[in-house]
């Protein structure tokens, strides 16, 4: 079964419902340790902070996005760590699932239609693209 579960979430509802699948996968697992990446845009986080009243302030409400997704785990009783990195979703995520032994990367479908894909791309198909282990998108 699976070792290490990585769970990419950013508090949306979609993550949401990847974090009930990874809570699903890792209980048939007994022995599976959890991830869960939250990646800080720092493209977003540029015009945030001028809106922002101070830096501590923006990182605890980014923080808060994940609560929903721990209080999952924690209800679950499944043991899971946090980790919170700075740079642009896709490669964030890819370069953590390729170099941190993961063996299952799960991550929420965010709906874009067929033609934002194709114009914009999008995070969950870029990392099916390019990670190195199974990857499960969660719609």
């Amino acid at each position: 079964m699976y070792q290490h579960i990585l769970l990419a979430a950013d508090g949306s509802q979609n993550s949401i419902r990847a974090a009930k699948e990874a809570l699903k996968i890792a209980k048939a697992g007994k022995e599976a340790a959890v991830t869960i990446i939250f990646v800080i845009d720092m493209e977003k986080v540029k015009t945030e902070v001028l809106h922002a009243s101070s830096v501590e302030s923006l990182y605890m409400e980014r923080r808060q996005k994940l609560v929903p997704v721990e209080q999952l785990f924690k209800e679950q009783h499944v043991s899971y760590k946090v980790e919170l990195v700075h740079g642009s979703p896709g490669p964030e995520i890819i370069k953590y699932a390729n170099t941190q032994n993961v063996d299952l990367v799960i991550i929420g479908s965010r709906g874009l239609n067929s033609l934002q894909e194709m114009v914009l791309g999008s995070v969950s198909h870029k990392v099916m693209k390019r990670v190195q282990c199974p990857a499960m998108i969660v719609k």
